[in-house]
């Protein structure tokens, strides 16, 4: 009765809500960033990249769901549907699916970690060793703006109880006259942290960028320079004088051992980590280890990778800083029945067996593609 009996994938595209990504006059002209962060011709197309929604369905009629990450391969999908279809969910090794490639294993492991719950009568995060905390303090999030708009918008979600609020940027865009315009604003009731994806590329660009700008403002930068560049981490945690941040991205093919360097020459103040919930739960008991803290990750995702981040979230020891859970102010919709609830900028961790969530299928409905793939006995 606990065999998988058919695995069903349905692709969406959902996309943003206007005005919550860049400034109408700020233009994301770096093609090469774009293709590498898989999201088409520009990064503020990330949203119109499809998505799969995975129904894992038992023997005995239990059903998990789970999400893709955009740009995900149909054709690995349906393999791994294959490979899945027939076995026991109780005999499988949860940290080690039998799916290879990173850009869907979190999808199964969603679904499966989510029926298993059901099964047992418990949430994910006490199959991932149990939770620490009940809620998870998110960023307010948005991409390049104006130093008008950053400030308006870090305001909006100071006002909605958010503590941090995280911007991406370039190497073009003026952030001594954003954390400017946010003091004004806001004064000190909101922390920024900067998120370059590592676009600043070195250490005399960022240190140019940087020049004037309110450390007393900052909760830190995260990626301005080339991973690659670990004594650089190291030198601008020392010459700047705020926290630096590393993110570690599983589904970007970069590796659990990228970590170690950055442990070794204590580069950094703390960790985003996103990839596989054993993985993520193992990285963030090495960041313990090392005396540093960590948040979630993600791609600005729908309601159902979104809730499996809370899950994580909750279950590692050490993420104390506001994670990167916020897809409700980016996306039309997260294809949810009751979305993910916040307090004081703070998401709830859902209670209920498994996921603890409902899959909306008058909004899967109203964004799926025609794409469609099914594997069963």
């Amino acid at each position: 009765m606990t065999r998988i009996q058919s695995i069903k994938a349905t692709e969406v595209i959902v996309p943003a809500k206007p005005g919550s990504l860049n400034s109408d006059e700020v233009i994301d002209k770096d093609s090469a960033f774009a293709k590498k962060f898989l999201t088409g011709e520009r990064w503020t197309e990330f949203a119109n990249q499809p998505k799969w929604i995975i129904e894992l369905t038992l023997a005995n009629g239990l059903t998990g769901i789970g999400e893709t990450y955009r740009s995900a391969s149909g054709e690995l999908l349906h393999q791994a549907m294959q490979e899945l279809v027939g076995q026991d969910v109780l005999k499988l090794n949860w940290r080690r699916l039998p799916v290879t490639d990173q850009r869907i294993y979190e999808a199964f492991e969603s679904a499966v970690l989510d029926v298993v719950g059901k099964l047992l009568n418990v949430p994910v995060s006490q199959l991932l060793g149990g939770a620490y905390r009940d809620r998870i303090d998110c960023f307010g999030w948005t991409g390049r703006r104006t130093p008008e708009e950053a400030a308006q918008k870090a305001y909006e979600a100071m006002q909605k109880g958010h503590k941090a609020f995280k911007f991406k940027c370039s190497d073009e865009d003026p952030v001594r006259l954003w954390t400017e315009a946010i003091r004004d604003k806001c004064g000190d009731g909101i922390k920024i942290l900067l998120d370059p994806n590592q676009r600043w590329t070195d250490v005399e660009t960022t240190l140019r960028l940087m020049d004037g700008v309110d450390k007393t403002i900052m909760l830190g930068l995260e990626d301005p320079i080339l991973h690659a560049d670990v004594a650089g981490f190291k030198y601008l945690r020392e010459t700047l004088g705020m926290p630096m941040y590393r993110h570690i991205s599983l589904p970007y093919t970069q590796d659990i051992r990228d970590m170690i360097a950055f442990v070794r020459a204590d580069a950094v103040d703390g960790y985003n980590f996103n990839g596989s919930a054993y993985n993520s739960v193992l990285l963030a008991e090495i960041a313990h280890l090392e005396g540093k803290a960590c948040w979630r990750g993600s791609e600005v995702d729908l309601g159902v990778s979104e809730t499996m981040g809370l899950h994580i979230a909750a279950a590692s020891i050490n993420c104390t800083i506001p994670s990167d859970l916020f897809g409700e102010l980016v996306r039309t919709d997260d294809l949810l029945v009751e979305p993910i609830r916040f307090e004081n900028g703070a998401a709830l961790v859902p209670t209920g067996a498994g996921l603890g969530i409902e899959l909306d299928y008058t909004a899967l409905d109203t964004y799926k593609t025609n794409q469609f793939l099914r594997s069963s006995l």
